[in-house]
């Protein structure tokens, strides 16, 4: 079943059970998988890679919205954005533990011969191939920064 359709049936679920909040995550979901479709010079498809870049994205602005809600003192507003990613995050493939991504970027950093700091573009771009979608771009940032001893 493809993200699309899984979406639109969450969103009838969501009818159903008079789930509002819910409901308007899910569609912010959607609209956001029309806009790439209807994109100019586009297919009208969106494929696997890009939906989890969309979905990505959609979770980093809630979050950073939540930031500056709470900055302003507005927990309500946070609230109701974490719980939009949260939803959100559920189409997402589940998250490898900090530990698992240390793992993981040792053995690019091997691979790859880097040693210090000047070497972290090298070591960045093949992690963020290896990892896309499993973590998030500030925490793999923050490992090789540690490794190569930023």
């Amino acid at each position: 079943m493809s993200l699309e359709q899984k979406i639109n049936d969450d969103i009838k679920k969501a009818m159903l059970a008079r789930d509002a909040e819910r409901l308007e995550a899910l569609r912010a979901i959607k609209a956001a998988l029309l806009l790439e479709k209807a994109k100019e010079g586009g297919s009208g498809e969106v494929d696997d890679a890009t939906e989890l870049k969309i979905l990505q994205k959609l979770v980093k602005q809630r979050r950073e919205s939540a930031d500056i809600y709470i900055q302003a003192n507005r927990q309500d507003l946070a609230k109701k954005e974490l719980f939009d990613a949260s939803i959100i995050e559920t189409y997402l493939p589940q998250q490898l533990s900090e530990a698992d991504v240390t793992v993981i970027i040792r053995k690019i950093v091997a691979d790859t011969g880097a040693t210090s700091v000047k070497d972290m573009g090298r070591v960045m771009g093949a992690a963020s191939k290896e990892l896309a979608g499993k973590a998030d771009n500030k925490m793999i940032s923050a490992i090789v920064k540690a490794l190569l001893g930023a």
